[in-house]
This record gives structure tokens, C-alpha cells and sequence, in this order.
């Protein structure tokens, strides 16, 4: 099979990007001499997954406001419906379920590494106040996505029939708090990778 087939259809480019990891993780597994089934495995997976999903999530925040929005003014309206009816609609479908895994496998990897508690109550050390700072700004950075980008959007692209009142204000809402999870992002990151090299 040529690659360009592959490389040509989406599926099958991720269905062999699997495969490579999988080959790369058994690679990794019989240098180290096997892993144990503990925690530490588990946690080293949901981890993985979670800076998966989390690159997913602000990868699509960003393109919004760092590519669409800016560039919307630019594009002729007889070209804008295909915007707002195809790609805005399937960058969002992936926005908000990637934002809802961040934020489940980040909670999963902090339970197994025995911090949850402690990180979101701001308990212990430098390392646990870091990260459950940015383990709030993530989770307050979904329920914006979820409960008030979401259904304004809906709104604002004629998802749902609305009058063109609210359909101006629900965009206005919508851009509002996707540049205030902009603003948050950068911190939240910090915060993320930060709190890796502390104790």
C-alpha cells in the first residue's frame, strides 16, 4: 500500500498513528523490563491521554481565536455560510468533547497519583497548590465551553432558530468567553507544567 493512501484518508492515518504508538509503547515495554499493572502504569497512560485531549482542546481554542475570528471579516459573506454551516460547527463538536476528556483524564491522573484531593483544596505543597490552581482553571475553562460557549454558538450559527437579536448577542457572548478560556489558557499551561518540577 502506498503511503499517500494512507496519508490521504483521515481514518487510516490515525489508525496507523495507533499503531506506531502501540509499537513504540511495546519498544518502551521490553527495554524497561515490563511495567507493572500499578498506578503507575494507569497513570502514566491517562496522563498520555490527557495531554492528547488537552492538545485537541486548546488547539482548537486557539485556531478560533488566532485564525477564524480574526479572519472572518475578510472572508466575502456569499463564502461565510460555509463556515458557519460546516466547519465551525465539526471544530466544535471536537472543542467541547476534547475539553470534557481534559478534564476527566486530568482528574483520573491526578486520583492515581495520589493528589486530587489535595490539588483542588489548595493542600500541601508548592507542587499541589500549582497544579490545582490549574486544575480549576481548566475545569472553569469546560464549563465554559459546555454551558455557555455551546449554546451560544448554537445560537449564533442557526443551530437553533432564533431571533436576530439574540443570534447578535449569543455571538457576542460566545466570542467573549472563548477570548476569556484564551486568557486563561496561557496561565492554566504554566500551571501544568510548572508544578511538574516541584515539590
Amino acid at each position: 500500500m502506498r503511503i499517500s493512501n494512507i496519508l490521504l484518508s483521515l481514518p487510516k492515518t490515525l489508525l496507523s498513528s495507533v499503531i506506531a504508538t502501540l509499537i513504540f509503547f511495546s519498544i518502551l515495554f521490553y527495554i524497561n523490563d515490563g511495567w507493572a499493572n500499578d498506578r503507575y502504569f494507569w497513570s502514566a497512560i491517562f496522563r498520555y491521554l490527557h495531554v492528547l485531549s488537552g492538545i485537541m482542546w486548546i488547539g482548537l481554542l486557539w485556531y478560533f481565536n488566532f485564525v477564524q475570528i480574526p479572519s472572518m471579516p475578510k472572508i466575502p459573506d456569499e463564502q461565510k455560510p460555509a463556515i458557519g454551516k460546516v466547519i465551525a460547527p465539526t471544530a466544535l463538536f471536537w472543542f467541547r468533547w476534547a475539553a470534557l476528556f481534559t478534564i476527566i483524564t486530568g482528574l483520573i491522573t491526578a486520583y492515581l497519583n495520589g493528589y486530587v484531593h489535595e490539588a483542588l483544596t489548595f493542600k500541601g505543597g508548592a507542587k499541589n497548590i500549582t497544579i490545582g490552581i490549574g486544575m480549576w482553571l481548566g475545569i472553569i475553562m469546560a464549563i465554559n465551553v459546555w454551558f455557555i460557549i455551546w449554546p451560544n454558538q448554537k445560537r449564533a450559527l442557526g443551530i437553533i432558530e432564533c431571533d436576530p437579536e439574540i443570534k447578535a448577542k449569543s455571538a457576542r457572548t460566545a466570542l467573549l468567553v472563548s477570548r476569556t478560556n484564551t486568557f486563561l489558557s496561557i496561565p492554566m499551561l504554566l500551571t501544568m507544567v510548572a508544578a511538574q518540577n516541584l515539590y
